[in-house]
């Protein structure tokens, strides 16, 4: 049902469709496949209609009611067709990906009852107080602030490196995690995928259902992870302040992982706020100003300052929504200025620990797989090379794709 309507009498069948009032927008969306846009109100009023059986003389009658002049109601019903709203038997739905590697299907978790403390009222002034407390002690007492050099206080590979290589993906696990249970509390489903930041791989947790919710009850689970990121970090600290303190005392090998620890959680937290990466907190300032599709919009208003926009381009960016162009020409530089950021980060730290790491457990394998450091040295290796290799693996695939598109193109 994608083809023009032929008939005013006819009664489209949609889909099991959402409608949030949002902004002085309706956010319409297909929860199964996770495609939302947001229309001007008078759509939701035609969609409303349909949903209640309207043929389309009638939704035209009711959004001519509502908008004070006539809207040309078969052609936004092409529209519903194109974007995959219509129920339509011969096309079958697609569900939306959004990450390079992703689960099919969406989860829906515990009973709302049961999580639904995790992210009450109280609940979120603990979190609050967690990260208050981890950066006051951050701040306050250097002595417990970490340094790069806490990364091999277990060595440089073996054992102890292996366990806090499992344990920090325990970590990333339980973020992701909190997000999943917080929009489990907030009555919506996620799904969870893998995907690159730059030469960064990151687990997240697609939370595209939030749009079928009001805008205040998104932003806990945005936050979750974070907000969880903020208790584990503050108890770590404590742990740290009570050695330092003489109030507890810890095997070596214990307070070693602890300040390992302790880095690893500083650095995620830390990377949440590079805004450019597409992090929680960056979903979180396009909620909060209100914007749809800024990353793209920052890409179009970029090649534009570059004078790299193309045709079709510049009517994309036109019809783009004027918030997400306004906090796009502040937002674009924040990106440019963010490569700077993350090459930084790659020369002082990312590169620098993979060389030690590596070259360590290089050194411990070649012994063989008889002695008792081979073998925690080649799983180091497996869990610190595999994302590195898989992302090699991906761009050499694409550009493999790209080269062969175009000689294709030449051949014609």
């Amino acid at each position: 049902m994608s083809a023009p309507v032929g008939s005013l009498d006819e009664r489209p069948r949609l889909r099991s469709l959402t409608l949030t009032e949002d902004g002085g927008q309706v956010v319409v969306g297909d929860p199964e496949t996770g495609r939302f846009v947001a229309m001007p109100p008078v759509g939701g009023v035609v969609i409303r209609a349909f949903l209640r059986g309207a043929t389309v003389a009638e939704a035209a009658v009711a959004a001519e009611r509502f908008a004070g002049e006539p809207v040309d109601v078969p052609a936004f019903v092409t529209t519903l067709g194109r974007l995959g709203f219509l129920d339509d038997p011969a096309r079958p739905a697609e569900v939306r990906q959004s990450s390079a590697l992703q689960l099919s299907g969406w989860l829906r978790g515990p009973s709302r009852a049961l999580v639904r403390p995790l992210f009450g009222r109280v609940a979120w002034l603990g979190y609050a107080a967690a990260f208050v407390l981890a950066v006051a002690l951050l701040v306050a007492l250097p002595e417990i602030r970490p340094s790069a050099a806490d990364a091999f206080a277990l060595g440089e590979a073996g054992w102890g490196l292996l366990l806090f290589l499992v344990l920090t993906r325990v970590m990333t696990a339980l973020h992701e995690c909190w997000h999943w249970l917080a929009a489990v509390a907030a009555g919506v489903p996620a799904r969870f995928g893998v995907d690159w930041r730059l030469y960064f791989v990151v687990f997240e947790t697609d939370l595209s259902q939030l749009w079928r919710l009001p805008r205040r009850q998104r932003y806990g689970p945005l936050l979750a992870g974070i907000a969880l990121d903020s208790l584990i970090l503050a108890a770590l600290l404590g742990i740290r302040l009570a050695v330092l303190s003489g109030a507890l005392t810890l095997p070596g090998t214990a307070l070693a992982l602890v300040e390992m620890l302790i880095l690893a959680k500083s650095v995620t937290m830390l990377w949440q706020f590079m805004l450019f990466l597409r992090t929680d907190l960056y979903a979180v300032l396009a909620m909060v100003t209100g914007c749809r599709n800024l990353w793209r919009v920052k890409t179009l208003l970029l090649r534009r300052a570059f004078g790299r926009l193309t045709a079709d381009q510049a009517k994309e960016l036109a019809a783009a929504n004027p918030r997400d162009v306004q906090v796009g020409r502040w937002f674009r530089w924040v990106w440019l200025a963010g490569l700077g950021v993350a090459a930084f980060w790659l020369w002082w730290f990312y590169l620098p620990f993979m060389t030690r790491t590596v070259t360590g457990a290089l050194d411990q394998a070649a012994a063989g797989p008889l002695t008792a450091s081979f073998w925690p040295a080649v799983l180091c290796l497996a869990i610190v090379l595999w994302a590195q290799l898989a992302l090699l693996t991906r761009t050499l695939l694409a550009a493999s794709t790209k080269l062969r598109h175009r000689l294709h193109k030449r051949e014609r």
